[in-house]
Formats: C-alpha cells, structure tokens, sequence
C-alpha cells in the first residue's frame, strides 16, 4: 500500500514539473515577443510610441531627473520661483520639494562645465571655497555628470537616496 502512495506522489510531482515547464515555455516565448500560432511563429514589432518624449542622450535633462527621483520613490513638486542665482554657480537651479525637502539642480551643457564649476566649489558646503555656507541646513552635494544637486533635508535616509538616484547615471542612449 505505501509503494503505491509513493508512486502517487511522484506521478504527481512529475506530472506538476511537466505543466511547470510548458509554462515556462509559453511565458518565455510571450516575453521575447513571439506569439505561436500553431506552427508559425511571429515576431511583435516595436511600438512607435515606445519612445519617451525625454531625451536619452546621456546627459541630465529635467524630464530625466524628475523621473528618475519619482522611480525612487519620491514625489516631486516643482517650485515655481524667479530666476535666482546661488554664490559660486554660473547657472540658475531649478528649485524641487521632496515631501519636506529642498533640492537645486543646477545642469550644466557638459560634463567639462560641470567638473570647471565643482573645482571652485566646497562641495562640504556647497558654496564658493572659503565662503560661509550659504544654506540654511547642512547641504548634501551631488554631481553626475553634467549636474550637480543640493539637497537640504534632516534626513540621512532621504539624502542617500537621492544621492544614490542621481550617481546611478543619466538615461544612456
């Protein structure tokens, strides 16, 4: 009697690892696009409105900037201010909040203009070398290529994970 239990069991379990791998199969074929219709198979083409109205150049723009802090989970409100210049940058930042947060981002044309801005900065302060800080709260200090990012926040979790949002990279073409 326990032989014939035993065998049941396996039947069983063979008979579920068989289904698991048709399954799979029919998962992996739906994910690399193809349909089989019988014994024909086909390939999806791509979707022309696939394509994201940001640019992937491998640079910051804002559209890439605010999705990537979204995608971290932030929820992003621009600030609406007048053009306000910061000691010791050559550009006016585009001012964000972060729930409770402030942040400034301050994109360059290029990488050099950046790399040329941070070499006359106190990324400790975020402000021009030997000049007191200019911020109401310790500021954390972010560059990525051609961005740099001021982040004012009391929380250490946020600022490493805007930090760690912004260093992954710009969208790569």
């Amino acid at each position: 009697m326990r032989r014939f239990c035993a065998a049941g069991i396996v039947v069983s379990i063979l008979c579920s690892g068989c289904a698991r791998g048709r399954d799979s199969a029919t998962v992996a074929s739906s994910r690399s696009g193809q349909v089989d219709n019988g014994a024909q198979s086909q390939r999806t083409a791509p979707s022309a409105t696939s394509k994201s109205d940001c640019p992937r150049t491998g640079r910051w723009a804002l559209c890439s900037v605010e999705k990537r802090l979204e995608q971290s989970g932030f929820v992003v409100s621009r600030v609406e201010t007048g053009p306000h210049h910061r000691a010791g940058f050559s550009v006016v930042p585009v001012t964000y909040t972060l729930g409770h947060a402030h942040l400034e981002v301050f994109l360059y044309p290029d990488a050099a203009a950046a790399a040329r801005e941070v070499a006359g900065l106190d990324t400790a302060t975020a402000g021009p070398r030997g000049s007191k800080s200019q911020w109401p709260t310790p500021p954390t200090f972010v560059r990525s290529v051609n961005l740099i990012a001021v982040l004012l926040t009391d929380s250490p979790v946020q600022a490493e994970r805007m930090s760690l949002a912004l260093t992954a990279g710009p969208p790569q073409p």
